[in-house]
């Protein structure tokens, strides 16, 4: 068993999210709990307080981490296709679809009001990130001046979100487009792009 004297006072903290992301990923959002991460951690159970002062704090630490994770895998990902709108958007849907496939839990984490603060200032700003890296590739491409550039990102992040969720639940499995071949996922992205830049 792993004794508190183990762990520094920084250590703790971060020792408690990646137990915390284990057991979101593994058993799901309910199975996340402070006294469950204390024994699992082996420290007393007023130990993760000085940290986390209840469970809501800290499901939304791990919804800011979630979002900071993709804003980092977004830049990353579209750094070195930022002056093509397609390849653009299509770099921003697949991080997020990706996301969301690979780490259901997490995913749905990041919208459950329920269980995150969202008035929290760094989960919003965290949030507010990721939706300024779509904005800002319309902004700098789009054509189509029928409508803004918000509506467009609520179209396209309406389109991902409900995907993701439809394949979640089950309701809708992997395929691939019968007239192009290319996988579901990526043609429903196309169909947005063209009426984007038509």
């Amino acid at each position: 068993m792993i004794k508190t004297s183990n762990y520094h006072h920084g250590d703790l903290r971060e020792k408690i999210l990646q137990t915390a992301f284990e057991l979101l990923d593994n058993e799901g959002i309910e199975a996340v709990g402070i006294r469950k991460i204390a024994r699992l951690l082996g420290v007393a159970h007023s130990a993760p307080a000085n940290h986390f002062k209840n469970k809501q704090t800290l499901l939304t630490a791990l919804a800011t981490e979630s979002f900071r994770h993709l804003v980092s895998k977004i830049e990353n990902d579209i750094s070195n296709e930022a002056d093509n709108l397609r390849l653009a958007i299509h770099s921003f849907s697949n991080t997020i679809l990706e996301f969301g496939l690979k780490y259901p839990n997490r995913y749905k984490l990041l919208w459950r009001r329920e269980y995150a603060d969202d008035q929290d200032t760094e989960l919003g700003a965290a949030m507010d990130d990721v939706y300024a890296q779509l904005t800002h590739i319309l902004g700098e491409h789009a054509k189509n001046n029928q409508v803004d550039v918000e509506s467009q990102a609520i179209a396209l992040w309406s389109l991902l979100h409900g995907y993701v969720l439809l394949r979640l639940d089950e309701n809708l499995q992997e395929g691939y487009d019968e007239v192009t071949g290319i996988k579901r996922q990526v043609a429903i992205i196309d169909v947005l792009i063209d009426g984007i830049v038509a």
